[in-house]
C-alpha cells in the first residue's frame, strides 16, 4: 500500500500541473479536480492537507491565467495574431463576449473576480479585458482574487461530498457530479430560453 506521504508527493505537484494546464487549454475539468482533491484531503491524517489543495489549485489557476492573458496579449501585438488568441476567440460565442465587455466596461475589476465562478465565463471576460488592452498588472490585480475565491469555492463542494461520505470514492464521486451539475445547469437554462416556442 502507498504512503500518505508518498501519496502527497505525487498528488500536489499532480493537481498543480493539471490544474494550470486547464488554464491554458480550457477543457479540463479543473473545478472537479479541485472538489476530488478536497475530499482526498479531509480523509487524510496528514494536517494542513486541505490548505494544501487551496494553495496549489489557486497558485496554479492564477499562473495559468497570467500564462494564457502574456499569451493573449502577444496575439495581440503580432501582425498575424496567434494561435493561443484565436483559441480564447473561438471559445467566446460573440454574444457573451459582448455582455463580458460591456459589464467589463460598467464594473471593471469585479467582473474578472466573478468571471472564474461562473461557468464559461472566464474566457469571455479575459478576452474582453484583452480587447480592453487592459495591462498584465491591472489583470493580475483582480485575477489573484478571482483565484482565491474559486478554489475556495470547489474545495468546499468538495468538503461538502467528503462530509456526506465515509468513503472518500463516494465523496469524490459527489463532488464531481456536483461540479457537472453546477456547469450545465446554467448552459441548459440559456438554451431554454433563448430556444423559440412553438
Amino acid at each position: 500500500m502507498v504512503s500518505e506521504s508518498t501519496q502527497q508527493a505525487i498528488g500536489y505537484p499532480t493537481l498543480f500541473l493539471l490544474v494550470l494546464a486547464g488554464a491554458l487549454v480550457p477543457v479540463i475539468p479543473t473545478g472537479a479536480l479541485v472538489s476530488s482533491a478536497a475530499v482526498v484531503a479531509m480523509h487524510r491524517t496528514a494536517p494542513f492537507s486541505l490548505a494544501m489543495v487551496f494553495v496549489t489549485a489557486s497558485l496554479a489557476a492564477f499562473l495559468g491565467d497570467a500564462a494564457l492573458y502574456w499569451l493573449g496579449r502577444r496575439g495581440l501585438k503580432s501582425k498575424n495574431g496567434s494561435r493561443w488568441l484565436e483559441a480564447l476567440r473561438s471559445r467566446a460565442p460573440e454574444d457573451r463576449l459582448e455582455q463580458a465587455q460591456e459589464k467589463l466596461a460598467a464594473h471593471g475589476v469585479a467582473v474578472l473576480v466573478l468571471s472564474r465562478l461562473v461557468p464559461a465565463g472566464r474566457i469571455p471576460v479575459m478576452l474582453a479585458c484583452l480587447l480592453a488592452q487592459w495591462p498584465m498588472r491591472r489583470f493580475s490585480r483582480g485575477n489573484l482574487p478571482a483565484c482565491l475565491a474559486w478554489a475556495v469555492t470547489y474545495q468546499l463542494i468538495g468538503i461538502l461530498g467528503g462530509a456526506l461520505f465515509a468513503e472518500p470514492w463516494q465523496g469524490v464521486v459527489a463532488a464531481i457530479a456536483l461540479t457537472v451539475l453546477i456547469s450545465v445547469v446554467p448552459t441548459v437554462v440559456r438554451r431554454m430560453r433563448g430556444s423559440p416556442r412553438s
